[in-house]
């Protein structure tokens, strides 16, 4: 049983917290870490946590395994690299980091104090993008050509305030959905080349109206799109185009694989807990007994995309990733 500490017991701290609480036999939480202590002062109570006053404290306690950071975007960086050189195993939540450097930094802690990284992209662990995944790598799509992918969920007018900023969260959504669809797209498709992108806002926030459109060309030469709106109810595709046959994975558990001259087949299967699946994932290799299943290098391609897109809005021109 890895025992760890969540530094930051909001609206997804809580969501991290009770995935795993009294339900794994992985993980487990037993401190946390607030600014607002007296605030959550009942959540900590009811989830059987110890409050402490700040980070070191817990980098100092022996009995915490790992840290999970669920913390403003812009703190994550030195936060890992302050748990990585107290030779803590580190789950961040997504994004990793807001620029490439900074994710270039963070890994790189990690990887010299020797402690296992994790990230919060849950949605890598969909059934539906666990399966198309098995049917690129298995070659069952034929040349691979094109990718779409789009993630939209209406829980926009329901984030903290911080996460309203355009330091904090650039780009419209794509710190709350379109960062997770960067992830399955570097998962199935590999690094992206060039970005361009397109934001549009309507309204601003609270619950802001708006949408992120993009352009992305893969260094394999395959095309993408991306799009995304924050106020709107959840829909989440992921369709993958080959020469042979194409794969659409909808929403958590379906699967739509379609080939020439055939009747669509209509996959489906059963749900899991993702914020689960990932935070055991992350045990797991703590553990010892299994790789973490994100590697830090699409991680960083992760970032790097993210970025470019989030310059790219602004400039509305081609950019390097």
């Amino acid at each position: 049983m890895i025992d760890a500490a969540i530094v930051g017991l909001g609206r997804w701290g809580q969501t991290l917290v009770g995935a795993v609480q009294g339900k794994s036999d992985k993980l487990r939480f037993t401190r946390a870490v607030s600014r607002n202590p007296e605030r959550i002062r009942d959540i900590a109570v009811r989830s059987q946590l110890e409050l402490v006053g700040d980070l070191p404290a817990v980098l100092a306690d022996p009995t915490i395994d790992a840290v999970v950071l669920a913390t403003p975007h812009s703190l994550h960086c030195e936060e890992i690299i302050a748990v990585a050189r107290a030779g803590k195993a580190v789950f961040c939540e997504k994004p990793l980091a807001l620029t490439k450097v900074d994710a270039e930094r963070a890994i790189g802690a990690c990887r010299e104090s020797g402690v296992v990284l994790g990230v919060g992209t849950d949605k890598r662990f969909f059934p539906s993008l666990r399966e198309l995944l098995r049917l690129v790598k298995g070659g069952e799509l034929g040349r691979l050509l094109h990718f779409e992918a789009h993630f939209s969920n209406e829980v926009a007018g329901t984030f903290s305030e911080w996460r309203y900023s355009p330091e904090e969260s650039p780009a419209g959504g794509m710190t709350g959905t379109g960062i997770h669809m960067l992830d399955a797209l570097v998962a199935v498709a590999g690094p992206i080349r060039r970005v361009q992108a397109l934001l549009l806002s309507h309204k601003s926030p609270p619950d802001p109206l708006d949408s992120l459109s993009a352009l992305l060309e893969f260094t394999s030469g395959v095309s993408g799109t991306l799009a995304m709106v924050r106020s709107t109810p959840a829909y989440f595709r992921l369709h993958a185009f080959g020469r042979d046959a194409s794969a659409e994975a909808l929403g958590r558990t379906d699967v739509i694989l379609r080939c020439s001259a055939a009747e669509p087949q209509h996959l489906s299967f059963p749900a899991v807990d993702t914020v689960r699946a990932n935070l055991e994932a992350f045990a797991d290799a703590v553990a010892g007994v299994a790789p973490y299943p994100i590697p830090t290098s699409e991680m960083l391609d992760t970032v790097a995309a993210f970025e470019a897109i989030a310059k790219a809005t602004k400039s509305e021109r081609i950019r390097e990733v």
